[in-house]
């Protein structure tokens, strides 16, 4: 497979996707087809369409075309029609729930299984993982189910933020919430910090980026890792 998982699309300072454009515009080099956007997370309420022309603003801009997934004549054409693919973030509970019901999910797993690059940030990175147990997202909406495609042998925590020692807010720490997923799952979970990425081919796992990430295993302490190889 090819693979890359960013925690996010932005990162201050930053116009999108600008901040690994090296990487994603490496990844899709000479595909056969239209990178097919998936907008279905739709963050702050945008609609496909807007969300979409965000998207295809950036990848024009580098000369690569990118398509709308809804501006086919169905989804599964979309899919067949692919180059690649590239999932936004947003909802993770909402993406989930619309790949699964517009009978799309299938589809792409098949296709990204058998090579078609895909990019995910965000909630697009959450369902590469084996569920999305670890989203950071409020679960407004309810899908079949929260396994999702399974590429890597681990769940992601996108925007990982560490906890501040001089606080006043008496809140769970991102790191009390994964350890809390840990009291009832065995997954391994990367807390991936914004403005890194991962590369895989579902068996060999790499971390990019500027910052190291943070390895959750049950009944462990976590472990701080810096770029490279991930050993899980």
């Amino acid at each position: 497979m090819k693979l890359l998982l960013a925690s996010t699309s932005s990162i201050h300072g930053h116009s999108y996707l600008s901040y690994f454009k090296d990487a994603w515009t490496s990844h899709f080099k000479d595909i056969h087809g239209p990178v097919v956007f998936i907008p279905y997370a739709r963050p702050g309420g945008l609609s496909l369409k807007k969300y979409t022309q965000i998207a295809a603003a950036a990848f024009n801009s580098q000369g690569i075309e990118l398509r709308g997934i809804q501006t086919f004549d169905n989804p599964q054409q979309a899919v067949e029609n692919a180059g690649g693919f590239f999932c936004g973030g947003g909802n993770t509970f909402v993406l989930l729930k619309t790949l699964l019901e517009n009978k799309t999910y299938e589809h792409i797993d098949r296709s990204v299984r058998e090579g078609k690059p895909y990019m995910g940030s965000s909630a697009g990175s959450n369902i590469a993982g084996k569920t999305i147990g670890t989203t950071n997202d409020m679960p407004i909406v309810y899908p079949p189910k929260f396994d999702s495609f399974n590429w890597v042998p681990f769940n992601i925590n996108p925007h990982y933020i560490d906890g501040k020692a001089n606080t006043t807010h008496k809140g769970e720490t991102r790191q009390t919430r994964i350890q809390e997923f840990h009291e009832f799952n065995e997954t391994p979970v990367l807390g991936l910090r914004e403005g890194s990425w991962i590369e895989s081919d579902g068996i060999k796992h790499v971390l990019k980026g500027e910052l190291s990430a943070r390895i959750f295993q049950p009944n462990n302490d976590p472990i701080e890792i810096p770029n490279g190889i991930l050993r899980l």
